[in-house]
């Protein structure tokens, strides 16, 4: 049973690092930089209504595409999300889900 699962967890290492080796985070670099606007302010309350702005910097990649998802497709509600998010194509959201997750910002 022991190498069963051995074996297992070695052969689907290589599936686990491909999910996160989707996204390029040097071009999430790039097309992310609008999320920086209020996602990058340490400390950030939108003024009305308020909320807080969380921190994206060190989320996990996955997180961060299944929440974009969520918004494009209504799920998740919030209109400054939507508008960022509705254009964006699936290799979009994997490079700054990249960006993110690595640069800790």
């Amino acid at each position: 049973m022991k190498r069963l699962l051995a074996s297992l967890l070695i052969v689907g290492m290589p599936f686990s690092a491909a999910v996160y080796a989707a996204g390029d985070a040097g071009v999430g670099a790039v097309k992310g930089q609008t999320c920086l606007g209020c996602h990058g302010v340490k400390n950030y309350n939108n003024a009305y209504p308020t909320y807080h702005v969380p921190k994206l910097g060190g989320q996990h990649a996955g997180y961060l595409v299944a929440a974009m998802k969520a918004y494009k497709a209504g799920t998740r509600t919030h209109e400054t999300m939507y508008g960022n998010v509705v254009d964006l194509s699936d290799q979009d959201m994997q490079d700054i889900a990249a960006y993110f997750e690595q640069d800790g910002k």
